[in-house]
């Protein structure tokens, strides 16, 4: 607005940072360069979303909010669902950055995200999770589509993946103690035959008879 010629009186600075305090975003309205309001927006908070971020951390998965929004409205929206590290004002290149950030710093990284924005980060991360009521192009760039829009849902899928990777573990164990103990006793290793005495006492016989030669 100040670019334009719009002056921003003090008292319109303040509104704007409550606003931001509120988990609001303020938009400034002007008719011929002169200040005549101000639009406070917010979007509500998906249902269940601080009881999935305590599930969450109880499942040792660190959440981390990476937004195109102010800082101001991101800290009030962290706060309220309990995230404790938050990455504001960030455009679509700089949430992939992120992304690559964590994985460089040895983590397996999720992302969550359902906007053109967050594309980038969706393809970067280890596993990219969209919605289905999100974008085509967020869509086509996650690797989990969830059918719901209910945040419980990446608590399932990540529930589920751990279950598979551990049935896949116990399978890799059972086979590889299978073939330990299995093979050796297929091939008779295991059980005395009765005459292994015979044939102990062949090497002796034979050089006794080469010495008698």
């Amino acid at each position: 607005m100040v670019e334009l010629g719009v002056r921003i009186p003090v008292e319109t600075s303040e509104i704007l940072a409550e606003t931001e305090g509120m988990a609001q975003s303020g938009i400034i309205i002007s008719i011929n360069q002169e200040l005549t309001g101000i639009i406070a927006i917010s979007n509500p908070l998906k249902p269940g979303a601080p009881d999935v971020i305590s599930l969450l951390k109880s499942m040792k998965v660190k959440s981390i909010m990476v937004t195109g929004d102010n800082w101001g409205t991101a800290n009030a929206i962290a706060q309220e669902v309990g995230i404790d590290t938050v990455i504001a004002e960030a455009k679509p290149d700089q949430k992939a950055k992120k992304v690559k950030e964590l994985q460089m710093s040895g983590l397996v990284v999720a992302m969550v995200g359902d906007g053109i924005n967050d594309s980038p980060a969706l393809v970067s991360a280890d596993v990219g999770m969209a919605i289905g009521a999100g974008t085509d192009i967020a869509i086509e760039a996650a690797d989990i589509v969830r059918m719901k829009s209910n945040l419980e849902d990446v608590i399932t899928a990540i529930d589920l993946s751990r279950k598979t990777f551990n049935r896949i573990r116990m399978n890799y164990i059972w086979a590889l103690g299978y073939n330990i103990i299995g093979i050796p006793i297929a091939a008779g290793v295991l059980f005395h035959s009765p005459d292994s005495g015979c044939l102990h006492g062949l090497p002796v016989l034979q050089w006794q008879l080469l010495q008698s030669a």
